[in-house]
């Protein structure tokens, strides 16, 4: 039973279709749900995913949580991405365990990955990055990536060239504050732009760190 985790940006979306098809052909059956959680910031307006889950016919689960606003007594902005994308996924557990889905997907991709190494070098002094596939601390949901090996231009491209309902600020306040997570972004596009191999030789460094106990 797996509960997908759906923003409306083109990654999340994108995830949503590659399980979809999977459902119906794959020799592995399974059911399949979509969870939003609307951080309840201004300019994010997920009403169009409705009509396109009614079409594919697949659960769609709304929460409303006010996020940022919480995050205005609790961090400072260079953390909001951090501490935005935790509060989600406590909501997302709670829907799952709520209605009985044990398996919740999460559309973070080999980018994703390589910043949050990059983050908790430069920011934490620690290797680490986001696992792709781990049980939660209390036994009961398991938490799975299933995107980690891929670029975000293919899920850019793919969602573009599908024709997906892409809600492109799908975090507005990600566009108004400053983030590590964009600073880190920002450092590996002009390194790449130095060196094409360069997520390649990431990927072979960080995989080891995909499965490990500190990882995230």
């Amino acid at each position: 039973l797996i509960l997908l985790g759906l923003s409306g940006g083109k990654d999340s979306l994108s995830l949503l279709h590659i399980l979809y098809q999977l459902q119906r052909y794959a020799p592995i059956r399974f059911e399949l749900a979509a969870i939003t959680v609307d951080p309840m910031v201004e300019g994010f307006d997920p009403s169009v995913l409705q009509p396109h889950m009614d079409e594919l016919g697949i659960p769609w689960f709304y929460r409303r949580e006010p996020i940022l606003e919480r995050a205005m007594d609790h961090i400072n902005g260079n953390s909001y991405c951090s501490w935005c994308a935790r509060m989600k996924r406590g909501v997302m557990y709670a829907t799952a365990r709520r209605e009985g889905y044990n398996v919740l997907a999460l559309a973070q991709h080999l980018d994703d990955l390589a910043e949050s190494f990059l983050m908790s070098a430069f920011h934490e002094g620690r290797l680490k990055t986001m696992k792709a596939n781990y049980t939660v601390g209390a036994g009961d949901l398991r938490v799975i990536r299933p995107l980690v090996y891929v670029r975000e231009r293919q899920t850019r491209d793919f969602a573009a060239g599908t024709g997906l309902p892409v809600i492109y600020d799908s975090c507005p306040s990600c566009f108004s504050m400053p983030t590590q997570r964009q600073h880190a972004k920002e450092v590996l596009n002009a390194e790449e732009r130095l060196n094409p191999q360069l997520f390649k030789n990431l990927l072979s460094t960080i995989r080891p760190l995909m499965s490990i106990e500190n990882a995230k």
